[in-house]
């Protein structure tokens, strides 16, 4: 089954029900390439500073690179897409939130081989959840172009309604190839793994995902993003990074404060375990 591809003007509620359905979709040139020139020009005192992957599934010949939004203006515009976030809304649509889970820059070098495919959820300590509960709503940027031979990410649509655990190897999966500017979306349940880079040119990809805000995140971004830098940001981005709660009697700090007053960014209105009237209604089922 070949990756469905959407065009820029696709409706959230489109591109949500085609991942539902495959798991996986590339919607092309959503951004100008020109937006990956400039994050990469950005990063890259720390793309030199960075060794390569430990093992095979982080990749001898790769380079990953974090915290970007201390380190890029740029990619915080990227981070907040509309699109990607309003889908990103639906896909996760039961969730009193979502919160940013991981940006990073893989950069897949020459002489790669193949990652082992795998589902990113199981970074949740292999956790079965359940089929059709989708913890995640991930992107795969491309920064360069990406082609079956520079190592484009492979995915097997429909994947995301395989039972858990399954191995499968690069002949049972498909290219994600896509032109600079457009980007993959998968969900967390999508089995895939990024591609053998049989060039000579290294492979530009921008890894931006979010998850339900009750999960860990796997890029803790309190401690990526200093405090001097977090107060700068504006409030939606720093809510999305996890300055906010969870869930109900989720994610305050000491005296059942917001957590923006830790910025000096909220008042005491905010005060208190959440939104009890959402919370009753959950409970009940009311409003369902």
């Amino acid at each position: 089954m070949a990756v469905e591809r959407l065009s820029p003007k696709s409706s959230p509620d489109h591109v949500a029900e085609i991942l539902a359905r495959d798991g996986c979709a590339v919607i092309d040139k959503l951004v100008s390439r020109s937006t990956f020139d400039r994050v990469r020009s950005e990063l890259e005192p720390w793309f030199e500073a960075n060794a390569m992957g430990r093992d095979e599934f982080s990749g001898h010949h790769t380079k990953r690179t974090g915290a970007l939004i201390a380190r890029s203006a740029t990619a915080r515009d990227v981070i907040q897409n509309p699109l990607v976030l309003d889908t990103t809304k639906r896909v996760l649509a039961d969730a009193t939130s979502y919160r940013l889970h991981l940006t990073q820059v893989i950069a897949i070098g020459p002489g790669e081989s193949e990652q082992p495919i795998h589902r990113d959820q199981w970074a949740f300590d292999f956790f079965p959840f359940p089929s059709g509960y989708e913890v995640q709503c991930n992107t795969l940027w491309a920064m360069t172009d990406f082609t079956e031979e520079n190592g484009a990410t492979r995915v097997i649509p429909g994947s995301n309604t395989f039972p858990d655990k399954q191995q499968f190897t690069i002949a049972e999966t498909e290219p994600a190839e896509m032109e600079a500017g457009s980007v993959l979306l998968y969900t967390g349940a999508l089995y895939h793994g990024g591609g053998p880079n049989r060039s000579t040119e290294t492979r530009y990809g921008l890894n931006i995902t979010y998850a339900r805000s009750w999960l860990r995140q796997e890029e803790n971004q309190y401690l990526s993003v200093p405090q001097d830098i977090a107060r700068g940001l504006p409030e939606p981005l720093l809510r999305l990074m996890g300055y906010a709660r969870g869930a109900y009697a989720l994610g305050y700090i000491d005296d059942l404060r917001d957590p923006l007053n830790a910025l000096g960014r909220a008042h005491d209105e905010n005060a208190g375990f959440g939104d009890l009237e959402s919370t009753t209604q959950k409970v009940t089922g009311a409003g369902n």
